[in-house]
């Protein structure tokens, strides 16, 4: 399949435009599901859906489902996803809190916890996934590796994973090693998803998503099986990409 691709001049005016997006499904489903992740790319369109609640959109009705979460941080740890999801959108909006689901990675149980959050997947489906990428193609928490795993599951985190996140950590020993992630079944069950990736790190690994082979050494390139993915990217994200007149002329890709 082809992606629909979106550049854009910075990942501010991206975010506006995912925003967007997400307010679609929220102003025309009864009950929407919004699939979320962190880290820092996802932020501008948490800012931009911030503004739109601020200017009236009523999230009260929406649910939503966060990809995944370290193994052995509270709720309260500064660098739980969990205190990362309510800093950025849950203490500024009014989501219910009875309907944000984030992995409880400090359950002293994890495999009852991942049967857990397969089961609130299967009560929820997802509406509209947002999805980050690794400088390694990993899209949650999915490692490259032989094989891909369907459902919620605990993952040993690879090294560049470890060391690309240890800049929200003091050091790098202070990251965790594990997490728990929804699997790759459940996000290509989303009926849409967005996959946003900003800056020049970035640009390798989305050419070869989007360009190259269906790959479990690449786990995002399992995305071309899905019917409507968009990525969005600023200028830098897609250097390599906007390099591929080829791929660019093949789907009349007009882009400045």
């Amino acid at each position: 399949m082809t992606f629909t691709i979106r550049v854009f001049n910075t990942p501010h005016d991206a975010g506006i435009y995912v925003a967007s997006l997400a307010e679609f499904v929220i102003m025309n489903k009864r009950n929407p599901v919004l699939g979320l992740a962190t880290g820092q790319t996802p932020v501008p369109f948490y800012e931009s859906l911030v503004r739109l609640y601020e200017c009236g959109l009523d999230l009260s009705h929406v649910t939503t489902i966060n990809l995944d979460e370290y193994v052995g941080l509270s709720a309260e740890h500064p660098q739980s996803y969990f205190h990362f999801m309510k800093s950025n959108l849950f203490s500024k909006t009014n989501l219910s809190s009875s309907c944000t689901f984030v992995p409880n990675g400090a359950s002293a149980n994890l495999v009852e916890e991942c049967l857990r959050y397969d089961e609130i997947l299967k009560n929820y489906p997802i509406d509209l996934q947002i999805l980050g990428i690794g400088i390694n193609g990993h899209i949650g928490f999915n490692e490259p590796s032989d094989t891909l795993i369907a459902k919620t599951h605990v993952v040993e985190l690879r090294h560049e994973t470890i060391k690309s996140n240890a800049r929200f950590f003091d050091s790098e020993d202070q990251v965790p090693k594990q997490a728990i992630t929804m699997g790759i079944q459940s996000i290509l069950q989303a009926k849409k998803i967005v996959l946003m990736a900003f800056g020049t790190e970035k640009s390798k690994i989305i050419e070869q998503v989007v360009i190259g082979n269906v790959s479990t050494t690449i786990p995002a390139s399992i995305l071309q099986f899905h019917p409507d993915v968009m990525v969005i990217l600023d200028q830098d994200g897609a250097t390599d990409l906007l390099k591929n007149t080829d791929y660019l002329d093949a789907n009349h890709l007009k882009i400045k």
